[in-house]
């Protein structure tokens, strides 16, 4: 091998191993991960702490939003790559650059500043969130189907007498002559969870790079295999 072969080699190598060292280390503002469950933890004062077990798969940069063009700044990333026949050609082309070679069943979005240097493709890093971090939590609650008022709601109920006839119904619900009419926002029987709900100031009890796990402290709304965004506070 010649010496300028030499040289142009050990060039694409260092310029490999940059790009990797840069994918490699990408910090963003906030992160998505799945639920699996509860546990507890000691601190260092020896006192249990019940934490959410929250596992975090390898995301990808799949588009960088500018002020130019879309009008705000953000990141696009994605995870969990589908089958060729389950992905048409519009998420192939999408993602083409990404490394993702067919479409994603995870695509979300990360709305911040834009990092220095970042492009398509570059790997999230889990150490964008550090022990002791605060976080808002974001995730769908638990479906409960059609509930109630005393479930829905809160209700007291009326008196479980024999003679009561009330028990846990919601009570009167109309007007008078005018409006005639039940009102909006009347907290009546109907659907009950199965919503966007977020829980603010939560704390990052540890983050296990090696298992890929971040551990939160309390609950987290919503089941297991639940997405759950963290957004640094």
């Amino acid at each position: 091998m010649s010496e300028e072969n030499k040289e142009t080699q050990t060039e694409e190598q260092n310029v490999s191993e940059k790009t990797s060292a840069k994918v490699e280390s990408l910090k963003i503002k906030g992160l998505f991960a799945t639920k699996l469950g509860m546990s507890s933890v000691y601190n260092e004062e020896g006192e249990i702490i019940p934490v959410t077990v929250l596992k975090f798969e390898p995301w990808v940069v799949s588009q960088v939003k500018t002020k130019e063009k879309d009008g705000y700044e953000a990141l696009q990333i994605a995870a969990r790559p589908k089958k060729a026949k389950n992905s048409n050609n519009s998420e192939k082309g999408h993602l083409k650059n990404s490394g993702i070679e067919n479409g994603a069943k995870l695509i979300c979005e990360i709305r911040q500043k834009l990092p220095e240097g970042v492009q398509v493709g570059d790997k999230v890093s889990l150490e964008s969130l550090c022990k002791g971090d605060k976080v808002r939590l974001t995730s769908k609650s638990k479906g409960r189907g059609f509930t109630g008022v005393q479930k829905r709601w809160n209700f007291a109920g009326g008196p479980a007498a024999h003679g009561s006839h009330f028990h846990r119904q919601p009570g009167s619900v109309g007007c008078r002559t005018w409006p005639g009419r039940v009102m909006p926002g009347k907290k009546l029987p109907g659907h009950f969870g199965d919503e966007k709900v977020t829980v603010k100031n939560v704390e990052i009890v540890e983050v296990n790079t090696e298992d890929s796990v971040l551990l939160v402290k309390g609950p987290v709304p919503g089941g297991r295999n639940t997405l759950v965004k963290l957004m640094k506070v």
